[in-house]
């Protein structure tokens, strides 16, 4: 008789999942900016990955085509050195995305952990932790990039990816440490408590599932943000090397006033795609936070 209990709770937990499921999969679907946003993300990066996976040309210069505007033989015109720019707007895709993806899932899961510490822990941890985190919030985020990138000196995507990591955690911090302060001290944890369960399965397996919606729609807008700031570094002069094809990169052939003037299409084409990738993302997570965010709804 109780197994026919238990399975009839499991099966009505399972009806209940994906009812709420399907409620949420139409929500999005009303919501025509998320969609949009949506498949222009998956177009664009199938794009670049295709292209990767293809290993179409996009470093040799070629002297006796340099600066051709807009064509059917090249699409999206030359560089200043000859090199076709669409396929280097596609390689580069993949590497700017690559970066922002990246740091948003690392800076979100450094974030998540030191967060649930001093969430779960409070007092001396809690505090330490978070003076850290306003030593850090007391730079203005592009400038402590900026000294950090100084310090390490070498132009790197090694270095790129573990200077935005360091400096991207605080606000996925102090988000999960506040969820932990009103959820530690619920009935639930107070049970797991009592039977003995050791604290980390408390916090990560009780506590943070809980916390998790907000850390989805965080982490999905913080790949724009990473991208912006790869491309603001390369812009000028302080991001990945410039044999590295970023949308910065590509950017930064454009820094003269004679190209922006003369050749247009240097600097609209990789400007419009990081527009347009970072938009669909802002819009993504707009739809993502309607439908996962409880209190937006």
């Amino acid at each position: 008789m109780s197994n026919t209990n238990t399975m009839s709770i499991k099966e009505q937990n399972k009806s209940a999942a994906s009812s709420l499921m399907k409620k949420n999969i139409r929500k999005f679907l009303r919501n025509k900016l998320a969609v949009f946003g949506l498949v222009v993300i998956v177009a664009i990066t199938i794009a670049c990955v295709a292209a990767a996976i293809m290993g179409i040309d996009y470093s040799t210069p070629n002297m006796t085509m340099m600066k051709k505007p807009p064509s059917s033989e090249f699409l999206f015109g030359t560089d200043t050195i000859g090199r076709d720019l669409l396929a280097r707007v596609l390689f580069g895709g993949c590497y700017s995305i690559f970066i922002g993806v990246f740091c948003a899932v690392m800076s979100s899961v450094v974030g998540a952990v030191l967060g649930a510490i001093a969430g779960y822990f409070g007092g001396k941890v809690d505090m330490l932790l978070i003076r850290l985190s306003e030593i850090f919030q007391a730079f203005p985020q592009l400038v402590l990039v900026m000294m950090l990138v100084a310090i390490l000196g070498e132009r790197s995507m090694g270095n790129m990816l573990f200077v935005f990591i360091v400096t991207g955690w605080m606000t996925t911090f102090r988000m999960v440490r506040n969820e932990f302060m009103s959820l530690k001290g619920e009935t639930y944890v107070k049970v797991c408590e009592a039977f003995g369960m050791s604290k980390i399965n408390i916090m990560f397996k009780q506590i943070l599932p809980n916390v998790l919606t907000p850390i989805i729609v965080s982490t999905t807008t913080n790949v724009a943000y990473f991208i912006l700031q790869e491309a603001s570094l390369s812009f000028i002069g302080l991001g990945v090397a410039d044999s590295t094809p970023t949308w910065g990169n590509i950017l930064n052939a454009a820094k003269s006033l004679q190209v922006v003037q003369n050749q247009w299409w240097i600097w609209v084409f990789p400007g419009a795609a990081i527009s347009l990738f970072v938009l669909a993302i802002n819009f993504l997570g707009d739809g993502l936070r309607d439908v996962l965010d409880a209190k937006q709804q």
